[in-house]
């Protein structure tokens, strides 16, 4: 049993070293950034489906408070309203751009293949990408973003959440796993080791997009159009973050937990792309985890249960910390009180969407 104790301090250490690292981004300074003039900047979502959603979200962005923008937005091969909402909107004002996607038997469901050719109709030299089901959450949005561009910063991270239901545990859970990843990706790039942003809030120069040679390297994969760019693109030259409250944007959340669980298995599925640097940083995180809850069940029933508890405290302190401060940057501080629940949840639920991809493939865009 000493085996096991010495096995859970050391994982409990591990841990607790990636939580102490992520201080550095949860004290940081989320300062607005003002810029005299602002960037010309070309906003890009692509829409499936999404009649509804541009209905009620895009009025936000057109509503941006910026002199240079325009929005293209990109009908990928809808079967409901899209095209004829878009061109209303487009009819009404002279910032949208259309982009009208066919199916491509090559290219079939194949979400960069739309924004593609989305990227190459935008006539801005910088692009900021969201969905067709995201919000602004202020009419700075653009001024924020854009604002952390650079002659050196070429790509932009910004903070995609949730719209909050406070009666709602599924929404608690959803935005504590997308809290919990931003932290992380937030860190690694203040680190010097930026490994990934979320296509709801996220900007790069049409100049990185081509230097890149576009999703060329993982257009097979049909995920990652966001994620696996920004694996690929960025570093610690080139990248910047936008952490203030008025850069970020809120979208719709999935309603059960089924939608949700599917939605994370193709999530995940895209992890396997990473450069293995990342893989491996990000695997011994979730590990670690895990591991120091099943010791700690285990030690709990011994003589060493003092022990294990104390550890759980400190961790509980440290992790408390780092949830509250990157919480209160971001409108999530509700998500404090039961972040022991929910990251006990999340842990379980990340065991079974691993295992459920060892059994099958997860489907991916619409």
């Amino acid at each position: 049993m000493l085996l096991f104790l010495l096995a859970f301090v050391l994982i409990g250490l591990l841990n607790l070293c990636y939580y102490l690292g992520f201080f550095k981004f949860a004290f940081a300074s989320s300062e607005v950034k003002k810029t005299e003039t602002p960037l010309p900047v070309s906003v890009i979502i692509c829409a499936k489906n999404e009649a509804e959603n541009l209905r009620n979200f895009l009025p936000k962005v057109l509503e941006q408070d910026h002199p240079n923008f325009e929005v293209v937005i990109i009908n990928d091969a809808s079967i409901d309203e899209t095209l004829e909402v878009i061109e209303k909107f487009a009819s009404e004002n002279h910032r949208v751009k259309i982009v009208d996607v066919q199916n491509n038997e090559a290219f079939w469901a194949n979400k960069k293949y739309a924004l593609t050719l989305g990227i190459k109709k935008a006539s801005k030299p910088f692009l900021l990408f969201t969905d067709a089901d995201c919000r602004p959450e202020s009419d700075q949005w653009l001024r924020e973003m854009s604002a952390h561009f650079s002659t050196e910063k070429s790509i932009v991270l910004g903070y995609g959440g949730y719209f909050i239901n406070s009666r709602s545990l599924l929404n608690k859970l959803i935005r504590f796993e997308t809290l919990l990843t931003a932290i992380q990706y937030f860190s690694y790039a203040r680190w010097g080791m930026p490994y990934m942003g979320v296509g709801r809030n996220l900007g790069y120069t049409a100049a990185e997009f081509y230097h890149q040679n576009g999703f060329a390297t993982h257009l097979h994969i049909r995920a990652g159009d966001d994620d696996l760019f920004v694996n690929q693109a960025a570093h610690k030259r080139n990248t910047n973050i936008c952490i203030s409250a008025n850069g970020i944007t809120r979208s719709v959340p999935k309603e059960d937990l089924r939608s949700w669980f599917q939605q994370k298995r193709r999530h995940v599925s895209i992890a396997k792309h990473y450069k293995k640097k990342h893989q491996l940083l990000l695997g011994l995180f979730y590990s670690t985890q895990l591991l120091f809850w099943l010791f700690f069940l285990i030690l709990i029933f011994t003589s060493y249960w003092q022990i294990a508890l104390g550890m759980l405290a400190v961790r509980w302190l440290v992790q408390g910390t780092v949830f509250y401060n990157s919480g209160k940057k971001f409108g999530e501080t509700d998500l404090f009180w039961l972040f022991p629940f929910l990251e006990l949840f999340l842990i379980w639920a990340q065991l079974g969407i691993f295992i459920a991809n060892l059994i099958s493939k997860p489907t991916h865009w619409k």
